[in-house]
């Protein structure tokens, strides 16, 4: 019987190992096909020189660490039970999403991409896809930290896994706007599930979440600034599916909030800059989401990154204590 703790440094290194061979050839793959990203008219003239940089570079972290689970788990090391088809599903489904959207941009060069509420109504099918598979198995009930109680929420546990979902996919997509941002505070946010998932025994999980650690830290290398490669809509909308799903079946919806904090922040900021332009055609932010503002305030784009990854790792802390305690 093999040690986890083995099979977890060993998980985590090939995931690294094959994305840092992996990456190079996608990048150059995806030069020749031209599918390269085309920045917004209305976006940041600092923006304007990543037009061409390829995009869709979620595709390869979201198989590498996929093809691996499964290969582990035919080995026998680890179960594919349904918590894990329940996460490798929202990896895979919310990815898909982005593809297609991503296909949508770059090969039919339409930057809007899927109409909003064609996106919308398939992330909400996900969502409640999710919440049936989930709780015809388990009971209706979240944990509340400091309290340490359960409180079971009946029919509106539903409506908190699917606000959970398809606000968390949006969160993550919005913050994924600068070289390293979005990649590094996904690793940041992970770390606490990664901890929680070993406390509760569900190594299967906690091995899952520590080679996509390690698949995010290989994309990393080509994704921090300037940045080679864009993860798109294909690998944001993954990992918000990621890491919702993650959540609901460790019981860990609450702290999810604060963990991911950074990723709240920046869908509040578009909520709020478009709810109070509507209303008084006078914006709040210099632009949103919020890591714009600080841009477009002359702060350069990898102090802003640099900035809001510490902020990430205060609220990880804080989320992991509450956690732990």
């Amino acid at each position: 019987m093999f040690d986890h703790k083995v099979l977890y440094i060993v998980g985590f290194l090939l995931s690294v190992g094959c994305m840092l061979a992996i990456m190079p050839r996608l990048i150059a793959y995806l030069h020749k096909i031209n599918f390269g990203q085309t920045e917004r008219e209305e976006g940041l003239a600092s923006h304007k020189k990543k037009n061409g940089t390829p995009t869709m570079g979620g595709i390869a972290f979201i198989l590498v660490p996929v093809i691996l689970y499964l290969l582990f788990a035919v080995i026998g090391f680890f179960p594919l039970d349904t918590n894990i088809g329940i996460i490798l599903l929202a990896y895979l489904g919310y990815g898909l999403i982005g593809f297609i959207d991503d296909y949508i941009i770059v090969v039919k060069k339409d930057n809007t991409g899927l109409k909003p509420w064609v996106k919308f109504l398939m992330q909400s099918v996900l969502a409640v896809a999710f919440f049936l598979l989930y709780a015809s198995r388990e009971p209706m009930d979240i944990w509340i930290p400091i309290a340490n109680i359960r409180l079971n929420l009946g029919n509106f546990y539903f409506i908190l896994v699917f606000l959970m979902f398809t606000a968390e996919t949006n969160a993550v997509n919005l913050t994924d706007g600068l070289d390293g941002l979005c990649a590094g505070q996904m690793i940041i946010a992970l770390v606490p599930f990664f901890i929680f998932s070993i406390r509760q025994g569900f190594d299967n999980i906690a091995f899952l979440i520590i080679i996509v650690i390690g698949a995010l830290l290989g994309y990393l290398r080509f994704n921090k600034h300037p940045a080679q490669i864009f993860m798109g809509d294909t690998g944001s909308l993954a990992l918000g599916g990621f890491i919702s799903a993650v959540a609901m079946v460790l019981k860990q919806e609450i702290l999810l909030v604060l963990i991911g904090g950074v990723f709240v922040a920046e869908v509040l900021s578009v909520v709020i800059q478009v709810t109070h332009y509507k209303r008084t055609h006078k914006r709040i932010f210099r632009m949103a989401p919020l890591h714009h503002h600080f841009e477009k305030g002359g702060m350069p784009e990898t102090q802003v990154v640099h900035r809001f990854w510490f902020a990430g790792v205060i609220l990880s802390a804080l989320g992991l204590w509450l956690g732990v305690m």
